[in-house]
């Protein structure tokens, strides 16, 4: 059963409107990161806390995310895991804005003031209930005879970071285990804290380095595959295309207001295979039908591309169609947690098979235009023999054809398609003879 017939569509003639989409697209997304100062970075990039706890019953996740609320947490991260017996849950939160506001105003005030005086001027700066006073005197000082604590007017931003997000990140887990327990104790669902984990911010600075270095790594491996695989014109098509993706899916997740953490990066990974696997069948494709119209006639390449594409349209709609809905469900159904990877994948998915007809192959036809030697294809000779066929005369316009080709040479009758009649034997011997001179012999014909 087939769902679709024989297309003809000029996808490579549609460049340049396909140009007009991906920019306003990319400048789309680009405007969003840069009015919002950069991608909105999840705890694996920026630092943070892991709580994983195990209820006596089963919990409920709304129930966690309102004691949360409560002190001011409601923007973390709040998912089951395991097995459902378990009652295992995992909270994440990030303290990475906090600890930089704080050392912000710390290093503003010596700069504005000097230096502190007295350790009791650190109460007047906005923002440092997070942390507490208390907290900071027992590690901080004024004094530069102190050997035990550090000199608050010494010390350097980076350490002054880390030794924040250490008190944060201990106050933090006091106050989310506390708040859970005020939430659950009409129900008596107790719970035990399995197991703390801090990410500090060389952990997440590592984690964005590898990042950034695995896309880069994938698009180059890409660029060499292809480039090995068929020739370095489509390799240069390919790879300009994973790069509109990618782009155009981290400008959507920044106009969604969805965090950047490594499920993303996954995704992100992702949509560079499965777009790839989509421009791979084209210029597979392309690669044959350049080889099966190689002798006879001459067709231009943008023909070839666009037959090339027309013919896996139907392949790519289906395969895209499937997983378009599989994610979407997960999309849909899959709970908060996976929400920026599902979103990276439904953007992913669109756009890929998008750019794998619209912008991977017509830029290989931008490339390199011309002609190459090929016959023409089929569906134009079942259109020529239509043609002739209704060109036949029938009835009384046989007898005017018939008229009007009195008087005709029989140069002309060839150049309409019609056979030159044989000439008789005794006019070649005449010619044969008059390039070589002779007389022509001619027998006496008896009466």
């Amino acid at each position: 059963m087939r769902f679709f017939g024989e297309t003809h569509i000029d996808f490579v003639e549609l460049r340049k409107v396909a140009i007009f989409i991906s920019g306003a697209a990319i400048v789309a997304g680009l405007t969003s990161l840069i009015l919002k100062g950069g991608p909105k970075l999840g705890l694996d990039f920026t630092g943070g806390i892991e709580i994983h706890l195990q209820f006596t019953e089963s919990p409920s996740i709304s129930r966690i995310r309102s004691g949360l609320a409560k002190i001011g947490l409601g923007g973390a991260v709040i998912q089951q895991y395991g097995e459902k017996k378990d009652n295992l849950v995992l909270v994440r939160t990030g303290v990475e804005q906090v600890s930089q506001n704080i050392v912000s105003q710390i290093i503003a005030y010596r700069e504005k003031h000097g230096k502190f005086t007295h350790l009791e001027e650190l109460k007047s700066l906005p923002g440092i209930e997070a942390v507490g006073y208390e907290n900071l005197a027992g590690l901080l000082t004024v004094e530069p005879s102190q050997t035990e604590k550090i000199n608050i007017n010494q010390i350097e931003r980076a350490p002054l970071i880390s030794l924040m997000q250490g008190i944060i990140h201990k106050k933090t887990t006091a106050r989310i285990e506390q708040a859970l327990r005020d939430e659950f104790k009409e129900k008596k669902n107790t719970f035990e804290v399995r197991s703390i984990n801090l990410i500090g911010p060389k952990v997440s600075e590592e984690l964005r380095r590898k990042a950034v270095l695995a896309i880069i790594f994938a698009l180059a491996g890409m660029l060499i595959y292809i480039g090995w695989r068929f020739d370095f014109k489509f390799a240069g098509g390919a790879v300009v295309a994973l790069i509109h993706d990618v782009f155009i899916s981290i400008g959507a997740l920044s106009l969604g207001n969805f965090e950047f953490n490594l499920p993303v990066i996954a995704a992100l990974l992702t949509i560079i295979g499965y777009s790839l696997n989509d421009t791979i069948v084209i210029y597979a494709r392309a690669k044959e039908n350049l080889k099966t119209y190689r002798k006879g006639k001459r067709i231009s390449l943008k023909r070839i591309l666009n037959l090339s594409i027309n013919q896996s349209l139907p392949r790519t709609i289906i395969t895209s169609l499937t997983t378009f809905i599989v994610v979407l469900v997960l999309f849909l159904w899959g709970g908060a947690a996976i929400h920026g990877f599902t979103f990276a994948l439904l953007v992913g998915i669109i756009v890929g098979t998008y750019s794998s007809s619209f912008v991977a192959t017509p830029i290989v036809y931008s490339w390199e235009r011309g002609t190459l030697e090929k016959v023409p294809v089929r569906r134009e000779k079942v259109e020529l023999r239509t043609t002739e066929a209704e060109k036949i005369p029938t009835g009384k316009q046989k007898i005017e054809v018939g008229k009007a080709e009195v008087g005709r040479t029989n140069k002309e009758k060839t150049k309409i398609g019609e056979k030159e009649p044989a000439k008789p034997v005794e006019t070649k011997i005449k010619k044969y003879n008059k390039k070589r001179g002779k007389r022509p012999k001619y027998k006496k014909k008896r009466k």
